[in-house]
């Protein structure tokens, strides 16, 4: 008789899938890495289809004085290779490539500039690998102590992969613009807008803030072969319905830090003054003489106007 089945363990729940794996079906990307695509010298291109163009008009000449057929057909092949030649010879600009294909199939990118030959009865397209910037739209995020605040980023990006960038994704513009948003939009999160002083936070950790924004751009748009140059926040504030009540808290916390310094100061020359007059026994104060020159001092010290002296011909004790 067969006993109890052994009860399931943890371990024979399968393993989560890899980060970057798709969600819900099984995804299919365009693996494919940039290389470099056979080419020549323009300039030799040009000389043989020169060469090509006077063999035809040769070919054609002795056609018409001689009338034999053999010079016609030779003519036509003459002159068809002549087209083919002129029309694989490209121009690539400074800061600009060109990524071949061979019937639908890649076949290399060519990065040298000026009068390239490509091979014959290929497509190419230009794809520019000059440094690009762009502004995110003012996004309203909740930052991490909840308040709503105005974010947007200026963006420097480059293409570094040309092939990545023209078949795995479909528009390589408009897939960083919105990689570039979402991580704007997580990392403002990750952050208060102020903090008080040692804690990182939106405004104060500038530097911070626009090294993790950049790694994390470049993170998510590593895919399209895109390479991230710098990412910097353009535009920070409170949002409206709460950019009031903000700045009236600010102002009180300012208000707060300045008594603190002024207090701070004022006992201090008060410590010095008793101490002086004690040392240099320019006067005996017992404790009630001592806590009204106390009292005096720290009102002319920290009052908000100029303070009004006020001479007592009497005594202390009358």
């Amino acid at each position: 008789m067969a006993g109890p089945a052994a009860p399931t363990t943890l371990t024979d729940a399968p393993a989560p899938p890899p980060a970057g794996t798709p969600v819900g079906h099984s995804g299919v990307r365009v693996e494919v890495r940039e290389r470099r695509a056979p080419h020549a010298n323009g300039f030799l291109g040009l000389l043989v289809a020169v060469l090509l163009a006077s063999g035809a008009v040769v070919s054609f000449n002795r056609l018409a004085n001689t009338q034999a057929g053999g010079w016609a057909v030779l003519g036509t092949v003459l002159l068809a290779a002549t087209i083919i030649v002129i029309v694989s010879l490209s121009v690539i600009q400074p800061g600009r490539t060109n990524v071949v294909q061979f019937f639908g199939r890649y076949i290399g990118t060519a990065r040298r500039t000026g009068l390239v030959w490509l091979p014959p009865l290929s497509s190419r397209r230009t794809v520019s690998v000059r440094v690009r910037n762009f502004e995110t739209e003012r996004l309203k995020v909740n930052d991490a102590a909840g308040n709503p605040v105005d974010i947007a980023a200026i963006v420097v990006w480059q293409i570094a992969d040309t092939a990545q960038a023209s078949f795995a994704v479909e528009n390589v513009n408009g897939f960083v613009a919105v990689q570039a948003e979402a991580a704007l939009r997580h990392v403002a999160r990750s952050y208060p807008y102020d903090g008080p002083d040692g804690v990182e936070s939106l405004r104060g950790s500038t530097d911070v803030v626009s090294s993790e924004l950049a790694r994390e751009v470049a993170e998510r748009v590593s895919i399209a072969g895109v390479e991230i140059l710098e990412v910097r926040i353009s535009h920070l504030a409170y949002s409206a319905e709460i950019a009031q009540a903000m700045l009236q808290r600010q102002q009180a916390a300012a208000v707060v830090a300045a008594r603190a310094t002024i207090v701070e100061g004022a006992v201090g020359m008060v410590q010095m003054a008793l101490s002086e007059l004690s040392r240099q026994g320019v006067v005996e104060l017992d404790e009630e003489r001592r806590a009204a020159m106390v009292s005096n001092l720290l009102v002319v010290l920290c009052g908000d106007s100029r303070a009004t002296p006020v001479v007592n011909t009497g005594t202390l004790y009358a």
